[in-house]
């Protein structure tokens, strides 16, 4: 079962909202005339070690103590507002659970995506409230996929609106202009063997792993309108738009920029060797 964050998220910053509201507006003057009725019955409770000094401390106390649960509202809901605010509107970290990304992007890998560069969007319904750049080709976006809609991915961008994708021998296209592609090496890996090779896609470099024993899947395919076509840079061994479709704008989550920190499984230590920005 997937757990909706967002939503939960949401739901504990608005009840701890309104509940410190509520009783702003409704219960806390109720004390605060208690409290005042009480100072004008013990004239004399600031005589130190008095009758009256100890009565009315007791009394004033129970009179204007908060209600535990308008207590841990006032606590939690200035935390909660800020990574509310942060994760929903600015920045939220990542966490890499598959290897559709290497060479990129490592399983373990924590990053970090840039929320607002493609347009600020309400959370949860994930509405656009303001426009701001449109992804470009190369791009490394989490988004959620048509197949899953309570899941996010991440992908590189390989088509925008209107481009003709194709693929044949595993080397890509772009309406017609074949994508610059440089073999790096041969890496042993197991009982097998993967090739790294550099590729360029717009204005940006970065680097593909494919596996020269599998079939290439080729294809050619439009995109659609307000739609985009996302490739993993595993090539062959990632389940992206070649399997599932292509992603509608509505759905982008962000852009991946940075990768913070790297941490294989609770039992290792966290490392910061792979820390820098996402090509």
């Amino acid at each position: 079962m997937t757990i909706d964050f967002p939503l939960i998220l949401v739901i504990l910053v608005f009840s701890s909202g309104f509940i410190w509201l509520a009783d702003a507006i409704f219960f806390a003057p109720a004390r605060k005339r208690r409290l005042a009725d009480l100072e004008a019955h013990y004239p004399k409770r600031n005589e130190q070690g008095s009758a009256q000094a100890h009565e009315f401390e007791a009394r004033a106390s129970q009179a204007a103590k908060e209600p535990t649960i308008v207590e841990y509202a006032k606590s939690f809901f200035p935390v909660l507002f800020v990574v509310f605010v942060l994760r929903s509107f600015l920045v939220e970290p990542f966490q890499i659970p598959s290897s559709s990304m290497v060479p990129t992007l490592q399983v373990g890998d924590y990053i970090l995506v840039n929320k607002f560069t493609y347009g600020i969007r309400l959370p949860v319904v994930r509405t656009k409230v303001f426009d701001l750049n449109k992804p470009e080709r190369g791009d490394v976006m989490v988004f959620f996929p048509p197949h899953m809609n309570d899941t996010y991915y991440i992908k590189r961008v390989i088509g925008l609106p209107g481009d003709t994708v194709s693929y044949r021998n595993k080397r890509l296209s772009v309406n017609g202009e074949p994508v610059n592609w440089e073999s790096l090496a041969i890496v042993p890996e197991g009982s097998g063997r993967h090739e790294v090779a550099l590729e360029q896609l717009g204005q940006r470099n970065h680097l593909t792993q494919l596996d020269p024993v599998r079939p290439a899947r080729d294809f050619t395919v439009l995109v659609k309108p307000e739609h985009y076509f996302m490739m993993g840079d595993n090539r062959d061994n990632s389940s992206d738009s070649r399997v599932w479709g292509q992603v509608p704008e509505r759905d982008i989550v962000g852009k991946a920029f940075a990768i913070w920190m790297h941490w294989d499984s609770l039992f290792s230590l966290p490392s910061f060797s792979r820390v820098g920005a996402i090509e």
